[in-house]
């Protein structure tokens, strides 16, 4: 069992087939490659396109950048796009190991709060010890990681479903950054750490503004980015890409034929807690102070972007790509809105509509690669 070809479909599997049938085409082993008939590779090619699980988001982006392209003045100009990738980027840091998470066969609805958690910790232990911002940093990334693990053990452990396990997260890291920061700084906010030993080397790591010919481009962008190529390749590249896929395709079968189920899961949960703690970073050192509120239905985003990017809710197909897209058409519409100067009230409207229609036209684009298998 290949379980990568099952959630990248376009790729090994129609290569390969596509290679085999020309072969037989040409009349065996002794045919020289002049003689293999054309169409059949250009059939494979197609197949394979088709397959794609990012397909149906990246046609829907197309249509979203070219629809406010026309009817929002300025969307097309560099430092407009900048603010749409950046936009894009704070859902797409968590939105790509929640990918993962949901290719997995699992999602996570604690990923929200768990944002502000990891914020909430790295802020507090660096005022209340008078410590190094990079400490608490670190704390928070332990800390952060550690709950990511403990859902992923309770989940292996339990066999309760994910919507449980992570709904008992959710609620109980939701009280515990209230109660926290209430009982430590008498308010449901954190103290400013802004003038606090290592705070610039931190905010240039976490959210810092670079000029790119003379357009600025926040570094989250290239958080974004770098987690995407990550994700890829331990997806399309790795032995543990192959447990992913195989494990949210049918998890029976990959614990019969030896894949680490429980530990494949419980990595995948770390995985959405190291973005977590990323974009808490990011949050932190971009305000100095972090309200113990925040965070709360950002997980239904990232969710949505990852389903928009061709994941499935039933598991074992999706990619890292995908999410990115899905990511990027959130970002798309949130700030086009803006710049069209219309309503921002209509924005979840058209949040809606495109998961709608992303998830049809996925579906669409799945029963036409079977078709043509």
């Amino acid at each position: 069992m290949s379980a990568a070809t099952d959630g990248t479909p376009g790729g090994a599997s129609g290569t390969t087939g596509g290679a085999s049938g020309a072969t037989a085409l040409g009349g065996g082993s002794g045919t020289s490659g002049a003689t293999v008939d054309e169409r059949v590779l250009r059939a494979s090619a197609a197949r394979g396109l088709l397959a794609r699980p990012e397909l149906g988001s990246v046609v829907g982006a197309l249509a979203v950048f070219v629809f406010f392209a026309f009817v929002a003045d300025g969307f097309l100009r560099a430092s407009s796009l900048s603010t749409v990738l950046y936009a894009s980027s704070t859902i797409g840091i968590m939105a790509v190991p929640v990918a993962l998470l949901m290719i997995g066969g699992e999602f996570d609805l604690s990923a929200g709060v768990l944002v502000t958690s990891s914020a909430l910790v790295s802020s507090m232990f660096s005022y209340q010890m008078t410590a190094n911002v990079w400490v608490g940093v670190g704390v928070s990334l332990l800390v952060t990681l550690a709950i990511g693990a403990f859902n992923g053990f309770v989940l292996t452990r339990t066999r309760l479903p994910s919507f449980i396990v992570t709904l008992g997260t959710f609620l109980m890291l939701t009280g515990m950054n209230l109660g926290f920061t209430k009982l430590i700084d008498d308010t449901v906010s954190t103290k400013t750490i802004g003038d606090m030993e290592g705070f610039p080397s931190a905010r240039a790591v976490f959210a810092s503004t670079l000029s790119v010919g003379g357009v600025d481009v926040k570094v989250t962008i290239l958080w974004w980015l770098g987690l995407v190529a990550l994700a890829s390749w331990v997806l399309l590249r790795t032995r543990t890409g192959n447990w992913i896929f195989a494990v949210g395709g049918n998890e029976d079968a990959a614990r019969a034929v030896g894949v680490p189920v429980a530990k494949t899961k419980i990595g995948l949960y770390m995985g959405v807690a190291f973005g977590a703690w990323i974009s808490g970073q990011h949050l932190l050192f971009s305000f100095d102070a972090v309200q113990s509120g925040e965070g709360v239905g950002n997980e239904l985003i990232y969710i949505i972007a990852a389903v928009i990017g061709g994941c499935l809710i039933t598991g074992g197909h999706g990619s890292a790509v995908g999410s990115a897209v899905g990511a990027l058409l959130f970002g798309m519409t949130s700030k086009g809105i803006v710049f069209a100067e219309w309503n921002p009230d209509w924005f979840k409207f058209f949040l809606g509509a495109m998961l709608l229609l992303a998830t049809l036209l996925n579906a669409w684009v799945r029963k036409r690669a079977e078709a043509t298998k």
